[in-house]
Parts: structure tokens; sequence; C-alpha cells
């Protein structure tokens, strides 16, 4: 049985309709979605952060994925237009109640969320030539054992290169590419 197929009728309607818009609003495949959906139930990942909401549709995943473990997801994206769309999907899909919105340049949000902010793991799929300052921002509060995951490091490659370089050599991460549809960097804090 697909993933799909266990949620309730209107998400798995949601989720269609949004995958049909895949190429307008930039949104992961359902492979990856179905991975960082088992990657954080499995895992009992709780506590989870997302750069670029666009219309909601990795984080109706990751949503789902969290309400199976008890967790949270705060996600980040700039445009307004986005983020009415997003809201709409999270209350039609039953997920709104474990997810902040944060609006706002993502570099500029992360680096004023408070000191004591820890998650377990971020996921970036937003501006590509930013990653390396994701990642930056998104360390201090990523807690050991924790994953950074970014989509698109196979489909955008010299976008996210200067990424790559940096987390493959920094001796406190762990970095591994999935060949997953635009491909999946995911790497784990050691230290």
């Amino acid at each position: 049985m697909n993933i799909i197929d266990t949620f309730d009728i209107t998400t798995q309607n949601t989720l269609k309709e949004l995958e049909k818009t895949q190429k307008d609003f930039w949104n992961i495949s359902r492979v990856t979605a179905e991975f960082m959906y088992n990657f954080i139930v499995d895992g009992g990942i709780k506590n989870v952060i997302e750069v670029g909401t666009s219309n909601g549709y990795s984080g109706i995943w990751l949503g789902k994925a969290l309400k199976k473990t008890g967790g949270h997801l705060t996600t980040i994206e700039f445009y307004d237009k986005r983020i009415v769309l997003a809201k709409d999907n999270f209350e039609k899909c039953g997920v709104s109640d474990v997810i902040t919105i944060k609006q706002g340049d993502a570099a500029t949000v992360l680096e004023y969320l408070p000191e004591d902010y820890k998650v377990e793991f971020a996921f970036v799929d937003a501006n590509k030539r930013q990653y390396i300052d994701f990642f930056h921002l998104i360390d201090p509060h990523l807690v050991k054992g924790g994953y950074i995951a970014c989509d698109n490091v196979i489909s955008h490659a010299p976008k996210v290169q200067t990424f790559l370089e940096d987390i493959d050599k920094n001796p406190n991460y762990e970095n591994v590419v999935l060949p997953l549809p635009a491909g999946l960097s995911l790497g784990k804090k050691l230290r």
C-alpha cells in the first residue's frame, strides 16, 4: 500500500491536485516526500524546520509525519500568495495544528531564531544559491545527530556546488547525495 493511501480522502485529493502544479510551484517529487515522511516517522523526529513553504505540498507530508511523532513544523515562506495557498492546504489536510508559518526572507528569519531553538531535521528547498547561507544559519540550531536535507542538488548542481563542497569538507557533518528525482543531500550532524 502506498503511504498516500493511508491518508484521508481529502488529503489524498489535495496532494494529487498539488502534484499537477509541481512545476509551477517547484514542489518536491512524491518519491522525495515519501522518503522524508518515512525518515521522520521511523526516526521519531519531532522538531522540523522547512525553508521554502511554497503551496504547502512538502509541508503536508512533513505535517502528516509529525502528527504521528507528536512533533511540530516551522516553515518559512517569503511570498504572501503562497502563504495563503499553503494555509488553505494545511487546513484542508488537517495539519495546520502542527505547523507554524513564518513569513519573510528565509536567511533573515533563520538569523533571528532564538538561540535555544533546536531542530532535529531541517528541509531546505528555496533559493539554491543561498543553500550555503541557510546551512550555516541552521547549523547552530541543529542538534547532534540531527539532519539537514536539501532538495535539487542534482537538478541544480552548479547553483548548490559551494554548499555541497562546504558540507562535504565540514568535519562536523557526514553528507550523502541520494539519487531521488531532483537529488537530495542528506547531512547528519556528528557533533
